[in-house]
């Protein structure tokens, strides 16, 4: 039996390793394969990796870590350090389990990043590469409305949607995804307009295929390595951004265990009760540190100039 499972683990490894793929499937599954061992390679990268790994399996499994009800107050048990009365983390200043709210937190944490994740670049992906590619007057009126977004710092125009949208975790979200895509939509448009003019887009062209189809079909998985690195880049500062919208009392609001709004409630217990307002912070760091190195590992790998280097 254990000879027959090294055999099939040989010949999976030499399918995935193969220099002349049998089918397009078979070059995507080598090509993935390749990534994932670069991946693996770059200690730091795979770091990050583990990291975001980890947020994940705390958000899903997130009722069975939990020691205490996240939202449950007991007043009896207000303030308390690390490791006492079963409290890993301590209490906060309504007696709410410090460690309990941080693992539902990473639930609010990740809903946020997944929208804004699958949000802001796609429209910044449309802006940017019907921009570069029609150029003209639309080019133009595109990228005039880009930098107008762009002359503003993120978390401020961010403060002035949610003023007007009214606090809560939705207009947060909403507000960040509309303060997120100007930098995707800049990086479509430059790879636009490096093959909007190349050899296979004129004889896809000669071929009767009409600009809608140019643009999703060839242009959009042209963009896409870049714009992954990116995304995956920015998650650190919508982390931010979320977490000081909660600090301000404009995101997610009480009782839900944000990890922002739980930095602004210990604020005024830092020098006696650090632990309120430091753990929360430190899983903000942490996750922020993850999507940091796993991002520069896939610019190292997605980087096709590094590559050839």
């Amino acid at each position: 039996m254990s000879t027959d499972t090294t055999s099939y683990n040989q010949g999976l490894k030499g399918w995935l390793n193969s220099e002349s793929p049998e089918s397009r499937f078979h070059a995507q599954m080598v090509q993935l394969y390749a990534g994932w061992q670069s991946l693996v390679a770059n200690r730091l990268a795979f770091l990050g990796f583990m990291i975001i790994v980890l947020l994940v399996l705390v958000a899903i499994f997130a009722p069975l870590l939990a020691t205490h009800d996240p939202a449950i107050q007991d007043l009896k048990a207000t303030l308390l350090p690390p490791l006492t009365e079963g409290h890993i983390l301590g209490t906060d200043d309504s007696g709410r389990d410090i460690w309990s709210r941080i693992i539902y937190g990473s639930r609010i944490t990740l809903f946020i990043v997944a929208l804004v994740a699958f949000t802001a670049p796609v429209f910044g992906l449309l802006v940017g590469t019907v921009s570069g590619y029609l150029g003209g007057w639309v080019d133009t009126v595109l990228m005039r409305v880009t930098d107008i977004f762009l002359a503003f710092p993120r978390l401020v125009l961010a403060l002035a949607f949610v003023s007007a949208l009214g606090a809560g975790i939705e207009n947060a979200i909403l507000a960040i995804s509309l303060t997120a895509w100007p930098p995707y939509a800049r990086i479509a448009r430059a790879e636009t307009l490096t093959i909007r003019n190349s050899d296979y887009i004129a004889a896809i062209q000669l071929q009767g295929a009409g600009r809608l189809r140019i643009i999703l079909g060839h242009i959009w998985p042209m963009c896409m390595s870049s714009l992954i690195v990116r995304v995956t880049l920015d998650m650190a500062g919508i982390i931010l951004t979320a977490a000081g919208l909660g600090f301000l009392g404009l995101g997610a609001q009480p009782p839900s265990p944000e990890w922002g709004a739980m930095i602004s409630s210990g604020r005024q217990f830092i020098h006696d009760h650090w632990w309120i307002a430091t753990m929360p912070g430190l899983a903000i760091f942490i996750v922020s540190l993850g999507f940091n190195l796993l991002g520069d590992g896939l610019r190292d790998i997605l980087d096709p100039k590094k590559a050839q280097s």
